[in-house]
């Protein structure tokens, strides 16, 4: 595969060979922006999981300490009284079955996060086919079905993120921008490993975290050594 002159150029920054810890980790990928936009860094963790055995599937999600430096559109399902506890937590989008038909034949994807109450999800399950390719479905796991509305909308807007394995059996997140300080990147980094690690299936064998790569957006990947967790 081909790469750009800035790329290459920004492949020259540190070794690919080397686990780095995670500090320096994060040091190297913010050596490596060069993109005009604020990129996002994002974390790939390979694991030796096999989901495709329900008890070595991995979900979850975790808040990072600093956010994601991204803006994020909520919309909730609810009805009666739970309706106005959305509006007044903040929620962008509320309704209920009315917005069915706006989703589902116009196409109407205008949020990053659904949130459910228990009561609505027959409801919201008929949207399964939208919103389930698009890891928009609300889950138990992942704090998003819910009788407490308000906390999920308070936790997604101060950087609640979701953890899940790929059918490759890898989780990608982000945890924040180029812009952040190391520091920044650093925290949310150590709180989505310790999410990570503590969510290690009972029924693994062998090695859990196979590598773990930081990259930002449009830069190489640099790994980060699995020594410490």
């Amino acid at each position: 595969m081909k790469h750009g002159k800035k790329y290459n150029a920004a492949m020259t920054q540190f070794d690919r060979a080397t686990y780095y810890e995670a500090n320096d980790a994060v040091a190297m990928v913010k050596k490596t922006v060069t993109a005009k936009f604020d990129e996002t860094v994002e974390v790939h963790i390979r694991t030796g999981c096999d989901g495709r055995h329900a008890e070595q599937q991995i979900r979850g999600a975790v808040v990072l300490p600093n956010g994601t430096g991204k803006t994020v559109r909520v919309l909730v399902f609810a009805k009666g009284e739970k309706l106005n506890e959305a509006e007044a937590a903040g929620a962008d989008f509320v309704g209920g079955e009315e917005l069915i038909p706006k989703i589902q034949n116009d196409g109407w994807l205008d949020f990053d996060v659904v949130v459910a109450t228990p009561d609505m999800m027959g409801v919201v399950g008929r949207l399964g086919k939208v919103l389930g390719p698009k890891g928009l479905m609300p889950n138990p796991k992942a704090g998003t079905v819910t009788m407490d509305v308000t906390k999920a909308i308070n936790d997604i807007k101060a950087g609640k993120i979701e953890y899940r394995l790929d059918k490759s059996n890898i989780i990608h997140c982000p945890v924040g921008k180029a812009s952040f300080t190391e520091e920044q990147l650093n925290q949310n980094l150590t709180a989505l490993m310790d999410a990570i690690v503590k969510a290690k299936p009972s029924t693994i064998k062998g090695q859990y975290l196979k590598s773990v790569t930081l990259a930002t957006t449009m830069g190489p990947g640099v790994r980060v050594s699995t020594a410490k967790y």
